[in-house]
């Protein structure tokens, strides 16, 4: 999906777009120390223009604020529910990493909310988010809105889609930037997650590449 021909728009955002691709390869390497992270050390994205306040509406039809989740870390992956392959496989590998560092360190996990943002508000309802977000993780939150809602969103967070196919039915596909974005818990950009550190006979690729990432930011 990502490889798809980028619209206007998506040409505007090239530079940051390949920017974090940048990002992304550095963030699947060791990356700072455990001693650094806890240590406040600044991560990759450090001061970049990354989220913002927003308005949408979570998997039970209630409003969610960006501000409603001050004081925890956000682990964000923007996708849609629709999505028959990437977003899902991206999602067990983060969901994986997330239950291990749960199993390592469920205090410092607990200070972790997972949050999924749909990029195809007009299939993703509440009532499509809420069992597919549930069939990951009980505390992964979904998150859809208006067009213009989540237009704004995704601008915020430098997140480029767009449809492919027939736009106008029911069966097309999103072609969407993939951003596996970690915040601090003042809501500032910390590094892009890990989900493509490849794996090996000696571990388990992605989600142990992810539990690492959380202990190293986490404090």
């Amino acid at each position: 999906m990502a490889g798809a021909a980028m619209n206007k728009a998506s040409k505007a955002l090239l530079p940051i777009i390949l920017g974090l691709s940048a990002i992304t390869l550095s963030a699947c390497g060791p990356g700072p120390s455990t001693d650094n992270g806890a240590q406040g050390g600044a991560g990759p994205l450090a001061g970049a223009r990354i989220g913002g306040e927003f308005t949408l509406t979570d998997q039970d039809g209630k409003p969610a604020h960006w501000s409603d989740y001050k004081g925890k870390y956000r682990l964000v992956y923007f996708g849609y529910t629709y999505c028959p392959d990437v977003c899902p496989v991206d999602l067990q590998k983060i969901i994986a990493g997330l239950r291990k560092f749960e199993k390592q360190d469920p205090r410092r996990a607990a200070k972790v909310q997972p949050i999924f943002i749909s990029v195809d508000p007009e299939r993703d309802t509440p009532a499509v988010v809420k069992p597919w977000v549930a069939a990951f993780h009980p505390r992964l939150i979904g998150l859809t809105g208006s067009p213009d809602a989540i237009e704004k969103v995704k601008k915020d967070f430098a997140v480029v889609s767009s449809k492919e196919g027939d736009a106008k039915g029911k069966d097309y596909l999103v072609s969407h930037t993939r951003t596996p974005y970690f915040f601090g818990p003042d809501g500032d950009p910390i590094a892009l997650v890990p989900v493509d550190e490849p794996g090996s006979d000696q571990d388990e690729g992605s989600p142990q590449a992810v539990a690492h990432f959380l202990d190293q930011w986490v404090k």
